[in-house]
């Protein structure tokens, strides 16, 4: 039997006996996470300053990390770990959260979103909820960790670039595989309202070129306009998202309970009498984590290459049509059975299955062999929004649940 599934087992009874973290009202997360929200980490600006000044403060508290760059070295992951008492640092869980946040450019804030208010009971600002709330919670109890005598080692993961696509974790994965480093589980905090989240969709992003040539508007049979066959394939692209909507395959367990295709962006043209030789656009879609991606991508690509490009080769012998991946994070799908799966569950006393349209580096962590189950604090209905919060209850229940899972961690706790 592994440690996880032995935690998961004595969660029920070790739980009550774990100490509190807060009062009821007022959580001592509060200063490291206003903290971090303070630092402004829109994912195009670097994160090296909050990810170095986490490290510090773990290194002043005897915890080492180790970071891994992006090639420019303006953005780092980091991968810390709390040994268990007799020194082993294999093993063990993770407890998950990304760094960077979303854009608030063209929102309608009542309150500076870098400098973290409290009113009416929440905390607002950008990252409070999506998921800075979850990182402080977490780093606020390493003193409990330290105190505790653990059976397993815990680890801190904080990545880069989640929100454009989970670009840093694959890093920080593949560092830790090289490094022969291989979890139990992962506990990634994204907002759930401390609910349980056992499954995701993956999600694929892409962005398209479609060159024609071009040519006075009073000549346009001798151009080729990009647009109309940019138009074309976008207008593909709708016809299968309207598929997968009517014809499935379908999960009800999902809010929304089929995969999902859309086109996002579009530029093209210079002219309103030009014929336009270029037209860029990005899509995506989201996959049930039952359905191969590449099987979707396979069906877009064979259209334009199969179909459209043929058309536009006859009208000019430049024509091209090129696409390219911007990101992509597969789904996670967590079994039941799973040892994370049995711990959260008994850690929240909640048993309900639950599946989110959103994805989480929870699918990375998963498809590199680590189980992974989604639950932090805040409503995802409220990430990514001007006036970002996240109630202090929601701030005061992590807390608690993390206390639960340190001590379900302990030796006491399994003897």
């Amino acid at each position: 039997m592994s440690h996880v599934a032995e935690s998961a087992r004595s969660a029920h009874t070790a739980a009550s006996s774990a100490p509190a973290a807060s009062s009821s009202t007022s959580p001592a997360s509060l200063p490291w996470i206003t903290r971090l929200v303070s630092m402004d980490t829109v994912s195009r600006n670097p994160n090296l300053g909050l990810i170095e000044t986490v490290r510090d403060e773990l290194r002043a508290a005897g915890v080492e990390s180790t970071l891994t760059h992006d090639p420019s070295g303006k953005w780092a992951n980091l991968f810390a770990t709390i040994p268990a008492h007799d020194g082993e640092t294999n093993g063990g869980i993770v407890l998950s959260g990304h760094t960077d946040v979303v854009p608030v450019d063209g929102q309608q804030w009542d309150s500076d979103p870098f400098k973290p208010e409290v009113r009416d009971a929440k905390l607002y600002g950008r990252g409070t909820c999506d998921m800075k709330g979850f990182i402080g919670a977490a780093l606020t109890l390493v003193p409990e960790m330290q105190r505790t005598k653990l059976a397993k080692p815990i680890h801190f993961a904080l990545s880069f670039d989640e929100e454009v696509g989970c670009v840093g974790a694959p890093l920080l994965i593949a560092d830790l595989m090289k490094r022969g480093i291989k979890p139990d589980g992962c506990i990634v905090g994204e907002p759930t309202s401390m609910r349980p989240i056992i499954a995701h969709k993956g999600i694929n992003t892409y962005q398209c070129c479609v060159r024609g040539q071009a040519a006075h508007s009073s000549l346009t049979p001798k151009g080729l306009n990009a647009i109309e066959y940019a138009a074309r394939l976008i207008c593909y692209i709708r016809d299968m998202a309207d598929q997968f909507r009517e014809q499935g395959p379908f999960d009800e367990l999902f809010d929304v309970p089929f995969s999902t295709a859309q086109t996002s962006t579009i530029v093209g043209g210079n002219a309103i009498n030009t014929v336009p030789a270029e037209c860029r656009f990005q899509f995506e879609f989201r996959n049930l984590p039952t359905l191969d991606p590449q099987s979707i991508f396979v069906r877009i690509d064979q259209y334009a290459r199969e179909t459209l490009l043929p058309k536009m080769l006859r009208e000019h012998p430049s024509a091209a049509i090129e696409i390219s991946k911007i990101a992509a994070a597969p789904g996670l799908d967590s079994s039941e059975q799973a040892a994370i799966t049995e711990l959260v569950r008994a850690l929240t006393g909640d048993q309900d299955k639950r599946k989110v349209a959103y994805g989480t580096e929870a699918g990375l962590f998963s498809l590199a062999g680590i189980p992974a189950i989604v639950c932090g604090p805040g409503d995802i209905q409220q990430a990514h929004k001007a006036n970002e919060f996240v109630a202090l209850e929601q701030l005061v229940d992590c807390e608690r649940f993390l206390a639960k899972f340190i001590h379900s961690m302990s030796v006491e706790a399994l003897t």
